[in-house]
């Protein structure tokens, strides 16, 4: 008795799943005749999916699903359509239909005009419908929809609160086959920002919070400036709470009171870090913060950095310049250790660094640093000692289509250095650099990406010049192949001492595998040099990359081709531009 029941619940399990299989497999077959994707997408997109319907279910929906297909088509201007449905049932119940969109309803007069004082406004424009929105072109009521809600969200961003459609119609005549469209919208006075008004306890003077303001009072509404002025403030992390109001009152007339209301960040943060790159082996970092130190906005900050060719340690101190939110002045403190194979150099600095983000996105960065370093090569003797006080400046940009994985963009940086013999300094230089990144992503996910960098020295006296100012090629981020800033010319001793001009380029392919996971082929040629015709150096190999949450990380093995030696395995992480 117990097995026949346990049969016979089997059986009934078996067919509730073949049931439930036969449900779940309904499906919608839409036809067009003569054939039209975008018909097609359209009533799909209407009806959706059949969910767990059987044969009897649908036939029932039948109706529905046409009337639904009918509406998908007159969304499209086929007001004629001729629909017709059937249902198949057995293991897989479908319904079909049968569409003959018929002759599409066309525009006849379309009028689309601004009145008021937005018409002379040359940012706010009517909407692009193109040959969409012009006499003879298909009725399109998505068309017509865009260009009614572009109008009015343009209204709302430039401040006309008081603007309103004085004719919104599209009149349509299904029978004679063409349709009329009129919007005029009557926009009314354009209202003003006005003073702004802070809210909330925080520890800053007015005037600093005044600086982050990029408006002045009774400039013409504009939802992006009251937008910036809430991005300034969280950017400068003195905020852990940034709301901003600006909204018409009444009794107040054109004019919107903007409120402010702040809640204060921590002061102070702490960072910890741990890395691995096959240049530097491990490596840690460690810094910390005082976001702000006084009511002006000052800050204080600590940094350091260990790995085993390199050990830094350094102190700053910045004061938010005008406005704050693109330009900074601070002071700099520093000491680096940094072992390369044949050099050891201890180097302190002192300088300060106006910081600015200009207009066009490019950051300038003017400075001027005292320093002093001594260094020896090789043999561990105490080979030199230099002092320098160098102005220099920097320039640079990155444009790109994502932050953390690009597939189209480029990077620039240009730096030029130097000193005067006599001004706190050995002897004259000048030292010029200049790198360039560029990535391009072909059709199919084939990544092209270039890198060239190049640098040169200007000098009477080259023997003058320390370790940290001359040029070294080779590693993860040089020539793949070669190890860590190992290409140089040598003494007479054969240390590796540094060179007097740096030409070094890269090309990469790269291709996808999965979303995340890319194999990469490339060439890297270059060396760090003190003749423009000595022999340049070639590393080629192949990788792979991994997308990671926090950016790229790139695996390589690598060949150096001009020099006997196996294969050089390369490991490192960061932006690809």
């Amino acid at each position: 008795m117990n097995f026949c029941h346990g049969l016979r619940g089997l059986l009934l399990l078996a067919l509730l799943c073949t049931s439930t299989l036969a449900l779940a497999e309904a499906t919608l077959e839409v036809r067009i005749k003569p054939s039209n994707r975008a018909l097609r997408a359209n009533i799909e997109a209407h009806i959706g999916t059949l969910g767990d319907r059987d044969e009897e279910a649908l036939r029932r929906f039948r109706r529905s699903a046409e009337n639904q297909a009918r509406r998908a088509a007159e969304a499209l201007g086929y007001y004629q359509a001729e629909i017709t449905s059937r249902v198949e049932g057995g293991n897989k119940p479908s319904l079909h239909l049968l569409v003959v969109p018929g002759e599409p309803v066309r525009l006849r007069h379309v009028v689309v005009r601004i009145d008021g004082e937005a018409s002379k406004l040359r940012a706010f424009r009517l909407p692009e419908g193109g040959v969409l929105m012009v006499p003879g072109a298909q009725l399109n009521h998505g068309v017509y929809d865009d260009a009614r809600r572009l109008i009015q969200n343009q209204a709302l961003r430039f401040g006309f609160f008081d603007g309103k459609f004085t004719s919104q119609r599209l009149d349509i005549d299904p029978q004679a086959g063409f349709a009329d469209i009129s919007l005029i919208y009557e926009s009314g006075p354009r209202y003003y920002l006005g003073d702004v008004t802070f809210e909330g306890r925080t520890p800053f003077d007015l005037d600093l919070l005044e600086r982050f303001v990029p408006f002045k009072p009774n400039t013409p509404y504009d939802s992006g400036e009251v937008a910036r002025l809430s991005q300034n403030l969280q950017a400068s992390r003195y905020f852990e709470d940034v709301r901003v109001t600006a909204v018409p009152v009444k009794g107040k007339g054109l004019t919107i009171p903007v409120t402010v209301q702040l809640s204060p960040s921590r002061p102070r943060t702490v960072g910890l870090g741990l890395g691995y790159s096959t240049d530097v082996g491990p490596r840690a970092r460690a810094n910390w913060t005082r976001h702000w130190i006084n009511s002006r906005g000052h800050r204080l900050g600590a940094e350091t950095s260990v790995s085993e060719p390199r050990q830094t340690v350094g102190t700053w101190y910045e004061i938010p310049l005008d406005p704050p939110t693109t330009d900074t002045l601070r002071f700099t403190t520093g000491y680096q250790r940094e072992q390369l194979v044949d050099v050891d150099s201890r180097l302190f600095t002192v300088g300060t660094e106006w910081q600015s983000r200009l207009p066009s996105d490019w950051l300038r960065v003017v400075s001027l640093n005292w320093e002093q370093e001594r260094f020896d090569f090789g043999d561990g003797s105490d080979d030199g000692r230099s002092n320098f006080l160098i102005p220099g400046v920097r320039y640079s940009v990155t444009r790109s289509d994502n932050n953390l994985d690009p597939s189209v963009g480029y990077s620039l940086q240009f730096d030029v250095r130097g000193a005067k013999e006599g001004i706190v300094s050995d002897t004259d230089f000048t030292y010029a650099s200049v790198l360039a990144r560029g990535l391009y992503t072909l059709p199919g996910g084939h990544r092209l990406l270039a890198r060239v960098q190049t640098g040169g020295i200007a000098t009477t006296d080259f023997d003058s010049i320390p370790p940290s100012l001359r040029f070294f090629a080779g590693g993860d981020q040089s020539v793949r192949g070669y190890e860590y800033q190992t290409l140089s010319p040598r003494d007479s001793a054969g240390n590796r001492v540094g060179g007097r001009y740096l030409l070094v380029g890269s090309l990469e392919y790269q291709y996808p595998i999965t979303e995340r996971w890319r194999v990469a082929t490339f060439v890297d040629r270059g060396n760090a040099v003190d003749s423009l015709s000595a022999a340049m150096k070639t590393g080629a190999g192949m990788g792979v990359r991994w997308v990671s949450p926090v950016g790229p990380i790139r695996l390589d093995l690598a060949k150096a081709l001009d020099d006997p030696g196996g294969w050089r395995i390369h490991f490192s992480m960061g932006p690809e531009l």
